[in-house]
């Protein structure tokens, strides 16, 4: 029978691991708004190519990182990964705040930054192993659910960070005598440098080595005072890797969608409604906000929803959810949207003569010029031949849309861990959490490049339309192993499911 003291020094640990997912995510997402004008101002010979490197590099890093922790997790006490990993990220912190120092090379310097914090971010692997470790069945799914509420407010309070630190204005003060500058630029990481410290100390004064099986029965571990003479008969058994594998795929896919909703927003909304820069990020920005508060409320319903219906079937019905999210949003209308102006008469208008204007006027009924009082060009470009073949995506079907991501998405990506923490059951969960934490991870890197390239050469009906076809695959494979996907004590008759 567990002790009281035992059960509070357990939750007090989970608790730090909570923080901890908590300032991983904030670390990716505290400078997510800055970095653009942060590389132009470095490091003029950076392009917008070379920015998208620093965006993958965090997740590249991430997805190197997680199965070397969580490999580390298993064999040795986590405080130690767990420790490096957050100092990783504290040092990478301090080194972006200093990548304006040389005098060349300044954009190098930034990427290394970066991806030595996604490296320092593997420690998820560890985090959500070691929770899966710490918790029987009944409170697997709350605890994920926590873990990931955490996560989501870390990227959604990310931004709002750098919003706070934008009052300190761009020259900010600098501290000759160590070649500091503290802006609006700098002052976020240095931030999240302080954030890590505090994360190392609560793991050093309050983190202890906890574990107990799938009914909540201690076991002995690495590093507890009270470590028993090991595990006991119930970690007999062998994991059913089809069921692994699947949820690494469907997982995959989860990650992939998401990541291609995120990247597509801002020139999905800039060419079909004609926003300009401003408009799309302030807009996109409010939208994404507004989806993260819905994902936490998730989140929390989440919990007692699984109680009734069972992982599995909540699993499902956000899948579908996700595939409704994207049906709504291929092109259904009639109307084209607007086209760049300043294109059309820079490039087609001073090519056209006056007896070839009637022919140009046949060729494009129904396309609408963008209005010629903006600064800059807005609608979609003439580049984009798509442009004038495919129906306009009302604002509608857009707002619709991000509606039934944000609640599908967080569903998805809650089950999924919980589902995969169970199918492991009591072993040493490190390494398979480091897996899955790396399959999101390539999501995240493959997923933005997929949408761009199609998005562009293609258009919105294709993009969508695979991402359709794509979800749908992982609809057939979850039926596939939908029976297969239970917890480990259940598969082997020790616990009634």
């Amino acid at each position: 029978v567990e002790t009281q003291m035992h059960y509070m020094s357990r939750w007090r640990s989970i608790r730090i691991m909570y923080l901890t997912m908590f300032l991983s995510s904030v670390g990716f997402s505290i400078v997510i708004m800055s970095v653009w004008p942060y590389l132009q101002k470095i490091d003029p010979t950076a392009d917008a190519s070379f920015l998208g490197w620093i965006i993958a590099s965090y997740s590249i890093g991430q997805m190197v990182a997680s199965p070397l922790f969580g490999v580390w997790s298993n064999y040795r006490p986590r405080r130690e990964p767990l420790v490096v990993s957050s100092a990783i990220s504290v040092a990478a912190n301090c080194l972006y705040a200093y990548v304006h120092v040389p005098h060349s090379y300044n954009k190098y310097y930034m990427l290394t930054a970066r991806a030595l914090v996604g490296f320092g971010a593997g420690n998820v692997a560890a985090v959500r192993s070691y929770i899966a470790g710490a918790t029987s069945l009944t409170e697997r799914t709350s605890a994920m659910a926590n873990t990931s509420a955490c996560q989501a407010i870390g990227f959604i309070l990310g931004p709002v960070f750098q919003t706070c630190f934008t009052l300190i204005g761009e020259e900010g003060i600098t501290w000759k005598l160590i070649h500091l500058q503290l802006n609006m630029y700098t002052a976020p990481v240095l931030f999240g440098a302080f954030l890590g410290v505090v994360n190392i100390i609560l793991i050093f004064a309050i983190f202890r080595e906890h574990r107990v099986d799938d009914m909540g029965r201690q076991y002995g571990s690495v590093n507890f005072a009270e470590e028993s003479a090991g595990l006991d008969q119930d970690t007999e058994g062998n994991v059913d890797h089809v069921a692994v594998v699947a949820i690494n795929f469907l997982f995959f896919v989860i990650l992939f969608v998401f990541a291609v909703f995120e990247t597509i927003a801002t020139p999905l909304t800039m060419d079909m409604y004609s926003w300009t820069r401003e408009e799309a990020v302030l807009y996109n920005g409010i939208i994404l906000c507004v989806v993260g508060i819905e994902s936490v409320v998730v989140f929390m319903v989440v919990k007692a929803l699984s109680k009734k219906t069972g992982e599995r079937a909540i699993l499902l019905g956000g899948l579908l959810i996700i595939l409704a999210g994207f049906f709504v949003l291929l092109p259904w209308g009639e109307k084209l949207p607007n086209i760049q102006w300043q294109e059309i008469k820079n490039n087609s208008i001073p090519q056209t003569t006056s007896t070839e204007m009637p022919t140009l006027a046949l060729s494009l009924p129904a396309m609408k010029l963008a209005p010629q009082s903006t600064a800059q060009p807005v609608g979609c470009p003439v580049t984009q031949p798509w442009c004038f073949s495919t129906p306009k995506i009302y604002l509608a079907q857009y707002i619709s849309s991000d509606v039934l991501i944000g609640l599908g998405y967080p569903v998805c990506n809650v089950m999924s861990y919980t589902l995969y923490s169970k199918i492991l059951g009591p072993k040493p969960q490190g390494v398979y959490m480091g897996w899955l934490t790396a399959s999101g991870s390539g999501a995240r890197i493959l997923g933005p490049v997929f949408v761009s390239q199609i998005y562009t050469h293609l258009g919105p009906r294709w993009a969508f339309s695979l991402i359709c076809g794509v979800v749908t695959v992982s609809l057939f494979i979850l039926e596939m192993v939908y029976k297969r996907l239970i917890a480990f004590s259940v598969r082997y008759g020790r616990v009634q499911e």
